[in-house]
């Protein structure tokens, strides 16, 4: 699978086409459709996951539905095999979209580079350390995608769980 971050709007939010053959899957549509449509070219639209509904992820989402005919949290096609994983903590319906054959996580706001989401826009400290008791248990060597700034390595970023816990804990 082919990965390409789309840097969009103000808050520079990271929308993804992940592509297989001629199709693709849209993450996180946060803004700035004209230029997502320029990336997804000539390739099939097959789905579009959100991994929570703020504004810097779902700006152009009614545009994309619109223009591809497709389903939120819904991939109409056999290339792309995906678990929902729910972790509620920066917001109480954030999820996670692992890709286990290709060892790839989508982890939106829940989890950054060498940090992790905010627990005071909509979701709460508890519910964001029992997430990171849940994505501690996964593979070391899987990549993260997130929703800002720079991919990183599970393992890596697993590294740090232990201060988060402690800081969220207060």
């Amino acid at each position: 699978m082919d990965i390409k971050r789309i840097i969009v709007g103000d808050l520079e939010e990271n929308c993804y086409l992940l592509i297989k053959k001629n199709e693709c899957v849209i993450v996180d549509p946060g803004d700035e459709f004209e230029k997502i449509k320029k990336e997804v070219g000539n390739l099939k639209v097959v789905g579009c996951l959100i991994t929570h509904f703020h504004q810097d992820h779902i700006g152009a989402l009614e545009e994309v539905i619109s223009k591809y005919d497709v389903s939120v949290n819904k991939v109409d096609s056999k290339e792309f095999t995906y678990e929902i994983i729910e972790t509620p903590g920066h917001t109480s319906e954030s999820k996670v979209f692992y890709f286990p054959k290709e060892k790839i996580m989508l982890t939106g706001d829940f989890l950054f580079k060498e940090s992790f989401g905010r627990t005071d826009l909509g979701g709460n400290n508890k519910d964001m350390i029992d997430s990171l008791n849940v994505i501690e248990k996964y593979s070391n060597d899987i990549t993260i995608y997130p929703g800002h700034g720079e991919e990183s390595n599970l393992g890596v970023e697993k590294q740090h769980f232990v201060y988060y816990k402690r800081w969220l804990e207060k």
